[in-house]
């Protein structure tokens, strides 16, 4: 991780006024706490996206669609992508959609499915709210068999299921018996809002979630198939107000009977002793082919164990930040099914800062976690620490398979275990080892951000010199994050390149789901306000140079020749440039003539007036480019000087005064990876601020007059007539009579430009509509202005009676 000093001061700055404030607490909960600001907020340098792209650019380049439903109100609660059949399934409040992958406004099909009658009656009677509660809101959508989805919703808290026909590959077809419902319950919690998380496997459902209305009832089930239903005791020994966030199936080996079942999920940690109502995050499993005990735990889980997932910042004196809550989990699929990489979004749980994390784990790791020793505790006035006793066998947590099998000791089923090895995990459940990151320690950290990280998918890419895994990160605000993390050689620390950000959504909506199809090269991301087909990439975005395109650093995208386009590693074309380590194009583009190809700017004159303010406007396109202004008088080129009169802004050059000596031809250029090129040349001329006063005051006496138009009433602002089609070189004339004498302070040579940029600047419809309700304010003004000068005039020239008096 790259530590920035910068940034960590300027964030203990503004804390520390909180830390001195603190005498009450001790001096070692003191250390603690600066520990944690120095570990979290200088665990990476602020990093901006390289490129940020509106919603109107994500449409009007076609690279974003977005689906809301037949009626404009999906209500978005579960998201099924069916790469095989090309087809995407949507699960809304009543309602279900199948749509044809491609454009997200393609072909659609819809179903309605409400709860049962009389069931949202009651739902209501209850006191739950009708229109966020008592509904269906359909939250789990799964493949059943080749022609049948399983669909599931909360049924206006009496949950149901259904079957839906979807035909075979190529087929559209989308139907539902609405009279073949089944219960629900233990497939989907009531509450629409509780989270849960499931997978389907060999016929049968396997969920974490609450299973009653009252929501209390934390259990692992599997439902359907042959078998009977199993389910977690009810024990916080094993689930401790758990919020579940992933289940995936996973095999150890060849062998089918050893596939366990992974749950991702947060809870209370019993073992974090004073700290009442910590929060850890969890990594538990179970055998696929688990069928309880004989005697003991009898239609319970007999092969469930946990451990923890830890994901912190190292911090000085060993003190580490633990981000504890997990947000989202995405497995990275590899040729090797058995070794998924695991990418999961951490929080903080804190009232001080908010930070995020990302961090990666290897199967490896999760797996050596769980052959290591148990956790124990003697007893309620002892520590937890490791046990060191004698461990039954099979060991528990095993399947068994094979592998358990020894000569005259064989074990079909875990019926067949002895009921010590129950006994051990009934009381044994947690692991004594945590599982630790890849590197141990996060990939990504963000803190303290205008946002929160929710949902995340990863695609592994092929690039010229290697893979990058690509992330993209949905946030709560409807935007996506693609990222990528170099790491430095042999070295530990990480470099977080935020490449793009996308606003996905029109208004700021919590993105609630995010699948990715690497066939299509496609994301759907989802939200309450709908569901939104995004391209992974799309390379001539980033210019029409090759230093551009090599400055992107973009896996997906190189350099060809001719233009940035995608990147193949199999292409037989030689030209093909990239370079994501460093994006350096002085490297890359070295025969590409690079000061031809990006420093042909066009020269622009900007007019201000002495002792006012002006703006000279410079935005380069890569808000992650430092920006330098140099003035350039009499073949002199020197830096501007920087002050409280001169200031440089995001945006541009701010003068907040404007002097006679400030005239000049300005030049701002831009730097990143090293690599400098010119924006933008502007020519400064300072117009005298005596000369244009007298003239301006001059004008307003007749100002109001020659805005009329022939019905008495006030006409747009006057240079647009000028140059609408069909102008009389009259009416050419009689417009420009109100500023001819700027026009004489700035010369003849210029006018067409000036008038160019007037038209430019003035003529249009809302600038129209706005400079009319200014003239009709402008008149007001000057009309009561008029009437306040008449009075005090009047006044003034008033005689005073005793002197008339007098005089007479």
């Amino acid at each position: 991780m790259i530590f920035g000093n910068t940034f960590l001061n300027y964030q203990l700055k503004a804390r520390g006024h909180l830390l001195g404030r603190m005498k009450g607490f001790t001096p070692f909960f003191n250390m603690i706490l600066v520990a944690l600001f120095v570990a979290t907020v200088s665990a990476t340098k602020l990093n901006v996206p390289r490129l940020r792209l509106p919603y109107k650019d994500l449409l009007s380049t076609n690279r974003s669609s977005i689906f809301s439903g037949h009626h404009g109100q999906l209500s978005l609660t579960a998201v099924f992508l069916d790469e095989y059949r090309d087809r995407l399934f949507l699960g809304g409040k009543d309602v279900l959609y199948s749509l044809l992958l491609g454009p997200a406004s393609s072909e659609s099909k819809e179903i309605y499915w409400p709860p049962l009658p009389g069931n949202r009656e009651d739902c209501i009677k209850t006191g739950k709210e009708p229109q966020t509660e008592c509904a269906n809101f359909v939250r789990l959508l799964q493949p059943y068999n080749r022609t049948h989805l399983l669909a599931c919703g909360t049924g206006a808290f009496q949950p149901m299921c259904a079957f839906i026909n979807v035909g075979h590959r190529g087929e559209h077809v989308f139907t539902m018996d609405p009279t073949n419902v089944e219960n629900g319950r233990g497939k989907v919690p009531h509450d629409p809002s509780v989270p849960f998380a499931s997978t389907f496997s060999g016929g049968e459902l396997y969920t974490g979630l609450t299973a009653d209305f009252l929501g209390r009832d934390s259990v692992i089930f599997r439902s359907m198939g042959g078998r009977s239903i199993m389910r977690t005791e009810t024990d916080q020994k094993l689930l401790h107000d758990p919020k579940f966030i992933a289940a995936h199936l996973i095999p150890d080996n060849d062998d089918r009977d050893n596939d366990k079942v992974y749950f991702f999920f947060t809870e209370k940690a019993t073992e974090a002793g004073d700290r009442e109502g910590a929060i850890h995050t969890r990594v538990g499993r179970v055998c696929a082919n688990d069928v309880g005990g004989q005697r003991v735990l009898v239609n319970k889980w007999s092969t469930f164990i946990k451990a923890r997932l830890m994901c912190s910042v190292p911090g000085p004196h060993g003190i580490d930040t633990h981000f504890n809550q997990l947000e989202d989990v995405f497995l990275l699929r590899t040729k090797d099914e058995r070794n998924p990489d695991v990418y999961a979004i951490f929080s903080t749980i804190s009232n001080v800062f908010q930070g995020f994390a990302v961090c990666v784990y290897r199967m490896a790791d999760i797996r050596e976690a769980f052959n290591g020793p148990f956790a124990h505790k003697e007893g309620p006035d002892y520590q937890w620490g490791a046990y060191e006793g004698r461990v039954p066998y099979p060991r528990p947590g095993v399947c068994p398979s094979k592998i358990t099998n020894q000569p005259g000791r064989e074990f079909g089923s875990t019926k067949d275990f002895p009921d010590s090895v129950l006994q051990f995990a009934r009381n044994h459940p947690l692991m004594w080892r945590p599982v630790y990151p890849a590197l141990r320690q996060p990939v990504l950290v963000k803190a303290n951000i205008p946002y929160k990280l929710k949902q995340i998918v990863v695609d592994r890419v092929e690039a010229e010199d290697g893979q990058y895994d690509v992330m993209f990160i949905g946030t709560d605000i409807g935007t996506v994050l693609k990222v990528i993390a170099l790491h430095s050689g042999n070295s530990l620390e990480t470099e977080e390149i935020t490449l793009e950000e996308l606003q996905v959504f029109k208004v700021p909506t919590p993105i609630t789901s995010m699948d990715i199809s690497v066939k299509r090269q496609a994301l759907y991301v989802g939200s309450p306000a709908g569901v939104a087909q995004v391209k992974l990439h799309r390379c001539e975005t980033y210019g029409k140079a090759c230093a551009e395109c090599c400055l992107a650093r973009d896996p997906y995208c190189a350099w060809d020749g001719s233009l940035c386009a995608r990147y193949v590693p199999n292409s037989k074309r030689r030209f093909r440039r990239q370079d994501i380590r460093h994006g350096n194009p002085a490297l890359q583009c070295v025969d590409q003539n690079l000061s031809e190809e990006l420093d042909v700017t066009e020269d622009r004159v900007v007019y201000a007036t002495e002792n006012n303010s002006t703006f000279l406007e410079c935005v380069p396109r890569s808000p992650q480019a430092t920006v330098t202004w140099l003035v350039q008088r009499d073949d002199h080129k020197e830096e501007v000087k920087l002050d409280d009169r001169v200031m440089s802004t995001e945006q541009g050059l701010l003068f907040r005064r404007l002097f006679r000596q400030d005239e000049g031809v300005y030049i701002c250029r831009s730097r990143e990876h090293g690599f400098t090129q010119t924006l933008v040349r502007l020519t400064l001329e300072v117009l005298q601020g005596e000369t244009v006063d007298e003239l301006m005051a001059r004008d307003n006496a007749g100002l109001s007059d020659s805005f009329k138009d022939r019905s008495g009433g006030y006409r747009a602002w006057m240079p647009c007539s000028t140059y609408s089609r069909g102008s009389s070189s009259s009416q050419m004339g009689q417009s420009r009579t109100w500023f001819k004498d700027i026009m004489q302070l700035i010369g003849p040579s210029n006018l067409p430009h000036v008038e160019e940029y007037c038209e430019r600047m003035w003529c249009n419809d809302k600038l129209r509509r706005k400079h009319k309700s200014m003239l009709e304010k402008y008149r007001q003004a000057q009309e009561s202005a008029r009437k306040a000068r008449s009075k005090s005039s009047g006044e003034r020239n008033r005689t005073p009676r005793d002197l008339s008096a007098w005089e007479e």
